[in-house]
């Protein structure tokens, strides 16, 4: 709840998430529950500085980490970081060579993934067939 917070500051820096339909079919919790997290998806994703993408299961296999990815860039792309989540905690990686594959991966999985409108109906989808 807390890193949220970062979203509704008074000028909050640009959000993009891209989700694998496995990540949003997972249980953790009840129907309700899970209907309520997909709900939130929805809602967060219609802030103007927020885009959340799905890639849903029909899209086919695409070159991945198999991992998940936060990648932290600004104005100077040297100073971009990744960070992995690791089984011994979080990884940081900032080498230029490391960081353009991390970019390559990134793009593949953004035009594996539907638009933002699509994306929020088959979350909304997947709320109902609940």
């Amino acid at each position: 709840m807390k890193r949220q917070e970062i979203l509704h500051r008074e000028e909050p820096p640009p959000y993009t998430a891209i989700i694998h339909e496995a990540a949003l079919r997972m249980r953790f919790g009840d129907r309700a529950t899970v209907r309520g997290q997909l709900l939130h998806l929805n809602e967060i994703s219609q802030l103007d500085h927020v885009t959340i993408t799905v890639i849903p299961f029909d899209r086919g296999p695409f070159h991945t980490s198999g991992q998940g990815i936060d990648y932290f860039h600004g104005p100077v792309q040297q100073l971009d970081t990744v960070q992995l989540d690791a089984d011994h905690g979080a990884e940081l990686i900032d080498s230029p060579a490391q960081l353009e594959r991390y970019r390559l991966i990134l793009d593949q999985t953004t035009q594996a993934a539907l638009p933002a409108a699509d994306s929020r109906d088959f979350i909304s989808q997947l709320a109902q067939d609940l």
